[in-house]
């Protein structure tokens, strides 16, 4: 698995198909995250807007090999494994961009609450902010494994059902996605700052069935 991941690995930063989403959510961010607004909340913001961005790497990711190279990859290491590899790897590099993220917003806002009344440690809203946007990041590529092939091989069905699934995940009830980062807006409001661990889990178990799921259909579509 290991050289897989590689491989697929080196196959993305070759392509320079993650330019697009990455620039996207730098943008996201530079317009939604200002110097000096309370940390949680900018925390906040910066796990849900991750959600879409690691739909969207794991759509480059199974996409962006050629049919020829992949039905080589999946002949001599097994399709299942091949596709998993793909998941694995979007899933990384949007873990990544968690990790950057997360850093970048604590350092440049303010350690206090809504209203700028209560102190936030920097390090417990770090702390806090990260599980929050890894969180959204599984979650974002739990979307894009349901969504894309071998599930949805039509673009335009594909690309739009990405969209909504990704949607769905950030704002309905009961999803670890908007529990993780309502947590961190309540915080913000009262002062106390949360840890979702919660809310990661369940992202993790989610993202652990839709990957099994899209390994399985893949081997069972695989000639």
């Amino acid at each position: 698995m290991t050289a897989l991941l590689r491989y697929q690995a080196d196959l993305l930063v070759r392509s320079q198909r993650w330019l697009p989403p990455v620039i996207l959510y730098a943008a996201f961010l530079g317009i939604g995250v200002q110097s000096g607004q309370p940390v949680l909340d900018s925390l906040g913001y910066t796990a849900a807007g991750l959600l879409p961005v690691a739909a969207w790497l794991v759509r480059i990711c199974v996409t962006g090999e050629p049919d020829a190279a992949r039905a080589c990859v999946a002949a001599a290491r097994g399709p299942a494994r091949a596709h998993l590899a793909c998941l694995l790897t979007a899933l990384l590099a949007a873990a990544a961009l968690a990790v950057v993220a997360t850093v970048v917003v604590t350092l440049i806002s303010d350690p206090a609450s809504n209203g700028h009344r209560i102190h936030v440690p920097p390090l417990k809203a770090g702390a806090a902010g990260l599980p929050a946007t890894l969180a959204c990041a599984l979650l974002g590529a739990a979307v894009g494994a349901l969504t894309n092939r071998p599930v949805l091989n039509s673009t335009g069905r594909a690309v739009p059902a990405m969209l909504l699934g990704a949607l769905l995940a950030a704002v309905l009830a009961g999803s670890p996605a908007q529990a993780a980062v309502s947590g961190l807006v309540t915080g913000s409001q009262t002062g106390r700052v949360p840890v979702p661990l919660l809310p990661l889990a369940g992202a993790a178990l989610l993202t652990a069935a839709a990957f099994a799921a899209a390994g399985g259909l893949t081997a069972r579509r695989s000639p």
